[in-house]
């Protein structure tokens, strides 16, 4: 854990001091604690680089945390808010709040601070309705099949996909604009509006996803072992999908659909620490946070002047992965 707060810290470094404009440490230091303070640095720092870097690290602290969530109840290494349809889920309910409300999710004017308060619990009515959809297709003889789970979460994903992509194509020109980079996944014009929207999601969720994280280990037993044990499967597991599904509807609600990250954090995580879900838990946080806030580095430096969405640097590297870890299943 300590290497990859060292990690985040690294690539925050180098996030806040590269770009169009750059800065050197001493200059950053000078303007963050108000030393000599230059306008011009100011505003580069705290109104474009600094909410970005902290909207990178939540987002990947709550897609990571909410991976492990869904693979430890599922018992599927391959389960992904993005790949079982709930970030589409929550995706298209927010697409459907910036249609009847007209909200600009990437425009620097924020219009109403309710909108944008208001987006998460959107989210979150669509991803539960994609989780729901989701396990009730699933279930075979009252247990889970996980070969349906996965085939049930693409075309959930797909039909969720293609609700927010027609929405969208009914938009006018400036509203359509702003909901295409967001589907994309993209986090450039993070502000401390967006940060303040979902800091209490990541706070409250992830303190009770982590104390809840030893039941995932008993989740890993047959079910009439785990029964045997006085644990309400079900109901535990039914609070828990709920949990995550808030989760990873707080982080689409400021950063659109990304992808991969649930399904590789928790991978690495296990790699690194064990088994142990109290343990894999926040190392999966963090190494979320790094993987996002190195992918936005390089989304924004290494196409410049033209930026890449992150999503779309996520999934450049997350769909190698998951073809991995398919082949790897079958061995």
């Amino acid at each position: 854990m300590i290497t990859l707060l060292f990690l985040i810290i690294g690539a925050s470094y180098l996030h806040i001091t590269n770009g169009v404009f750059n800065m050197s440490i001493l200059e950053v230091l000078k303007t963050l604690f108000r030393i000599d303070p230059n306008r011009d640095f100011d505003l580069v720092i705290f109104e474009f680089r600094l909410p970005r870097i902290i909207i990178a690290g939540l987002v990947g602290i709550g897609l990571g945390m909410a991976g492990v969530i869904l693979q430890g109840i599922t018992r599927n290494g391959l389960a992904d808010p993005g790949i079982l349809g709930i970030n589409a889920g929550a995706g298209a309910a927010i697409v459907i709040f910036m249609y009847y409300f007209q909200v600009q999710i990437v425009s620097a004017d924020i219009s109403s601070w309710l909108s944008i308060l208001m987006m998460p619990i959107f989210g979150f009515i669509g991803g539960t309705i994609a989780a729901a959809l989701i396990f009730m297709f699933a279930i075979k003889n009252s247990f889970l099949d996980m070969q349906r789970l996965i085939l049930t979460g693409i075309a959930i994903n797909s039909g969720f996909g293609a609700l927010s992509m027609y929405l969208s194509l009914k938009m006018n020109e400036k509203d359509y604009e702003s909901a295409a980079v967001w589907l994309a996944g993209s986090i450039y014009n993070a502000n401390w509006i967006f940060i303040l929207s979902m800091l209490p999601w990541i706070i409250l969720l992830g303190f009770y996803l982590y104390k809840k994280a030893y039941l995932l280990d008993y989740f890993q037993l047959e079910e009439s072992s785990i029964t045997s044990l006085g644990i309400a499967v079900e109901k535990e597991k039914i609070k828990l999908l709920l949990a995550s599904v808030a989760l990873v509807s707080a982080c689409v609600s400021v950063s659109g659909s990304i992808g991969f990250i649930g399904l590789m954090a928790p991978h690495i995580a296990k790699q690194l620490v064990g088994i142990r879900h109290q343990y894999v838990l926040p190392v999966s946080a963090l190494i979320g946070a790094s993987l996002l806030i190195i992918a936005d580095f390089i989304g924004k430096t290494v196409f410049a002047p033209t930026e890449l969405a992150v999503g779309i640097i996520v999934s450049i590297i997350g769909i190698p992965y998951f073809l991995y870890l398919l082949v790897k299943a079958k061995e």
